[in-house]
């Protein structure tokens, strides 16, 4: 780390109005900011795992209903960069609380939704708290803990994704045929209620460092490395995308497995996010070159596994399942990139930016692999997403972080 980021880390995290530099760690906010992300994730793809009865009790098609997803990602985005400037004034601990309640209010709505313009505004609802979230969750774990806990803490907060990743979809589908989808939504919001209720015993007065602006926001875009850590960003998130919201038709087309099987296959992915999150904690806090880059080559070596061997279930399966653990480390090696290397002064605004993009490559990859998926079928969205998860590691090894942390 430079010296002056040194010295930023210093100023933050001995800042005397901050009680808990008084008290140590604030692992008790570091944990409600993992139940935040567990409860975002949660919300953002819940609406898959019940997409046919939401549709059919609203009397819209399955195609238009999955708009929710994509009405989401494109608020978060334009979410992500402003919300640092909008609230740049606030307490950041009043941010997070406000963000928590947006969630709530979506996941309300959307369970009382009777038509699709309310539950698409539900979604805009969400779309304004993740990428909220996002971009400031990254920062705040820089003022809870230490700067030489700041990777396991990171970590933490992005294992409430991996989680949520294992069982938010079976969950939701077995809640949605038994109760109904509108349960699954306000069981989603009662989480989140608990959430908040963490929150706001636990988050520390957090009072803004610096007053964000626009023209902040730029410079960070004009920082060389940051504009690298994008890059990567739309690479390997575009190409994870791309091809794993087709891996169902895949397993059913090359391997022919049986929905059992598939579903077994999928819980595995899960998983192995959940442990490859652990795994890229650990390999943080040795070299932040290796979890940027690894992850991306992994899914990689995944989807080739699968063009090549893929007609096998086994090979299949255990692809599948280190896609997922390579996919479980991205965030946090590519977090700790942006907030801790490359721009660690303007922790917010990087946070930002990363997160507009995060959401941008989701709706790319969804959009190009869909496109690849009509036109030359499903291993050609397997290819891609080799194509360009190689091209991210490969920018990593070229043009990333020079020195081990």
């Amino acid at each position: 780390m430079t010296e002056s980021a040194t010295g930023f880390m210093d100023a933050v995290l001995h800042d005397p109005e901050k009680p808990d530099q008084r008290s140590g760690p604030a692992w008790g906010a570091v944990i409600s900011l993992a139940l935040g992300t567990f409860g975002l994730v949660t919300a953002e793809f819940l609406p898959a795992s019940v997409l046919t009865p939401l549709a059919r009790d609203l009397g819209i098609t399955v195609g238009a209903a999955g708009q929710a997803l994509t009405a989401t990602a494109i608020v978060g985005a334009i979410s992500a960069p402003t919300m640092a400037i909008i609230t740049k004034r606030l307490d950041r601990r009043i941010v997070m609380w406000a963000l928590t309640l947006l969630q709530i209010l979506s996941n309300v709505l959307s369970a009382v939704a009777w038509s699709l313009p309310v539950f698409l505004t539900a979604r805009v609802v969400l779309g304004i708290a993740l990428g909220g979230f996002w971009s400031i969750s990254a920062a705040l774990a820089t003022r809870l803990v230490p700067s030489h806990l700041l990777r396991r803490a990171m970590s933490i907060i992005l294992t409430g994704g991996s989680v949520a990743t294992v069982c938010a979809a079976p969950i939701g589908a077995y809640v949605g045929d038994i109760w109904g989808w509108r349960a699954a939504f306000m069981i989603a919001a009662v989480v989140s209620a608990v959430t908040l209720l963490v929150q706001l015993i636990t988050i520390p007065r957090l009072p803004p460092v610096g007053m964000a602006n626009f023209r902040s926001l730029l410079d960070v875009a004009k920082n060389p490395m940051i504009k690298v850590a994008l890059l990567v960003v739309l690479l390997v998130v575009s190409g994870h995308f791309a091809g794993i919201i087709y891996i169902r038709d895949f397993l059913e087309e090359v391997p022919a497995l049986d929905i059992e099987t598939i579903s077994l296959v999928l819980l595995a992915f899960g998983i192995g996010g959940f442990f490859g999150n652990l795994a890229a904690g650990f390999l943080a806090e040795h070299s932040l070159k290796a979890v940027a880059a690894l992850p991306a080559l992994l899914i990689g070596i995944a989807a080739v596994s699968l063009l090549t061997v893929g007609a096998s279930a086994s090979a299949s399966a255990i692809a599948v399942a280190v896609w997922g653990f390579a996919f479980g480390a991205v965030p946090v090696g590519l977090q700790t990139w942006m907030v801790l290397r490359a721009a660690p002064e303007q922790a917010e605004s990087a946070g930002g930016l990363m997160a507009a993009t995060f959401q941008v490559a989701i709706a790319a990859g969804a959009i190009f692999g869909g496109l690849l998926v009509d036109s030359a079928g499903v291993a050609s969205a397997v290819a891609y997403s080799a194509v360009a998860t190689f091209l991210a590691a490969l920018t990593v090894f070229l043009l990333g972080p020079k020195r081990e942390t």
